[in-house]
């Protein structure tokens, strides 16, 4: 025992010496060392002043982060703060230019098109009462609330022309600032800062309307044969005509005055063509009046003369279908076509093998040629992408805009800087071509797996919906400004409504508000917007 109790206090000894004071009172308990109570108390002590210290760096450490948090906060709500107090001295400068004498007058000079309903009662409202002050804020209030909460923040117009406004008017004031250090006059001969003036015609053409009317409607073939479905539409070089395509393997050409003017229950082609194969895309020349092109799912794009109805070129370079064909506007007797083998192929009417092939590793939905350059063709493909090409380059895209999570069905430019695309992800997006950079993603319709169409003019987008509706958009407004249901004829079953058919094809009338529309039923209607 005695030897026991030697070694005991040994190992306490020992364990005194070495270690931390938790290592030591833990080895100590571990191997039932009989320590002094003394020695006891001590390293207790030593525990309670480690813990103490750890629980105050612990505490300091909280504190800094608290701190560092609330000092990042309070900038960002300064610089919110800022931002805030420089809007509404942008909206304060404003409302003092467009309120000042004889404002109105000067922009209705400016637009060729006269003033917007809204815009005149507007200006109706600025002008009543101009010594009132309470009268003249309740008659804006009713306007606001009358011409665009009422008609347009049910799906988020007001907000989206807040953000419109304030985007343009705090680029256009960085602008000026810069005109400014150049010495340069900011302001327009109304006194307008920079930004507004844009913003203005945004406001008036995006409250201009706010529904589509139907004026005229026509079907395309039997109501209840399956092969009706109309895959493209489009008007010709004038306007005059248009001409429809689709599953049917036939190309229909229409007056289009006599369908709007006539209401006749069917209204029969001036001009129609057979083809060997299902069409999936026309094209009309922009200088041969007569002239349009074709794409079918045997992979041929033919080039037709309308007023003989015999094909004038025929190429059958594509290994599989071809979904897209389009004419150049700058260099008439050049075309551009897309197929499923994965090619771009540029043809010339004057030759009878194609000039020139890219190979794009994916399938080809949609070709378009920029309307201001013969060199430049966007390409819409199934990889989700669009590749810009110059094509006097081709081993590789001026630019790739990335954004759509499903393949990029429709390609189309707004101008010669902006390209519009449609995708199955159910979103249109905006672009700016010049400067490789995103400008809107538009969301509304429904788009999952088929061709809906897509048009576009100046100021609008419009594409269809699997929802058998047709949507139109205002390029600087993210949600739609108007859309239309087709109703589903003929039919008596519950099952077969509306939803079972989509929209297939549309296209404006140049820059008119009107537009052709057609479904997979095979009806067609002349839509126009309407306030």
């Amino acid at each position: 025992m005695k030897s026991e109790e030697l070694l005991k206090k040994t190992s306490a000894r020992q364990i005194a010496k070495h270690g931390t004071p938790f290592e030591q009172l833990r080895q100590a308990l571990q191997q039932g060392c009989e320590m002094p109570v003394k020695e006891l108390d001590g390293l207790l002590a030593l525990l309670m002043e480690k813990k103490r210290k750890m629980e105050q760096e612990e505490a300091e450490m909280n504190m800094q982060i608290l701190q560092d948090f609330l000092h990042c906060l309070r900038k960002q709500k300064l610089d919110e703060l800022n931002q805030i107090q420089t809007d509404l001295q942008y909206i304060k400068e404003d409302i003092n230019s467009v309120e000042r004498p004889n404002a109105w007058p000067s922009l209705i000079d400016r637009r060729s098109g006269g003033m917007t309903s809204s815009l005149q009662n507007i200006q109706a409202h600025c002008r009543m009462n101009t010594g009132n002050s309470q009268s003249r804020k309740a008659d804006a209030k009713a306007v606001v609330n009358s011409q665009m909460v009422q008609r347009k923040d049910s799906h988020g117009g007001f907000n989206d022309l807040q953000e419109c406004y304030l985007q343009k008017r705090r680029h256009g004031a960085r602008q000026s600032y810069k005109q400014e250090e150049r010495d340069i006059n900011v302001m327009n001969r109304e006194g307008y800062h920079a930004g507004l003036e844009d913003f203005q015609s945004v406001l008036s053409t995006f409250t201009r309307y706010s529904r589509l009317r139907v004026i005229s409607e026509l079907r395309h073939g039997d109501l209840f044969h399956s092969a009706n479905i109309v895959s493209s539409i489009e008007f010709d070089r004038d306007d005059q005509l248009f001409a429809t395509a689709g599953v049917s393997r036939r190309i229909k050409v229409f007056e289009f005055s006599s369908v709007v003017n006539e209401q006749a229950d069917v209204q029969f082609p001036v001009v129609e063509m057979s083809t060997r194969s299902k069409l999936s895309c026309l094209s009309w020349n922009k200088y041969t009046k007569n002239h349009i092109a074709s794409s079918d799912y045997e992979g041929i794009v033919t080039v037709w003369d309308v007023a003989t109805r015999q094909s004038v070129m025929e190429y059958e370079e594509h290994e599989k279908r071809a979904w897209s064909v389009d004419f150049s506007r700058t260099e008439p007797s050049m075309l551009v076509s897309g197929s499923d083998d994965c090619k771009v192929k540029i043809w010339c009417t004057r030759q009878e093998a194609s000039v020139l092939n890219i190979d794009m590793k994916a399938n080809i939905c949609s070709v378009k040629y920029n309307p201001g350059s013969s060199m430049h063709v966007a390409v819409g493909s199934a990889d989700h992408h669009i590749h810009y090409y110059d094509l006097r380059n081709v081993s590789q895209p001026l630019h790739v805009f990335s954004g759509h999570r499903k393949a990029v069905s429709y390609v189309k430019f707004l101008s010669s800087n902006e390209l519009a695309s449609a995708s199955t992800d159910s979103t249109l997006r905006l672009w700016d071509v010049k400067e490789n950079v995103p400008l809107r993603t538009f969301r509304g319709h429904t788009n999952e797996k088929n061709f809906v169409g897509l048009t576009v003019n100046s100021e609008y987008i419009a594409c269809g919906s699997e929802t058998n509706e047709v949507f139109v958009y205002h390029k600087a407004i993210s949600k739609p400004a108007a859309w239309h249901r087709f109703a589903s004829s003929g039919l008596n079953n519950a099952e077969e409504d509306a939803g079972s058919y989509f929209i297939s094809a549309v296209c404006w009338k140049s820059d008119s508000p009107t537009m052709l529309t057609a479904n997979s039923q095979g009806t067609i209607k002349v839509l126009v917007l309407a306030a």
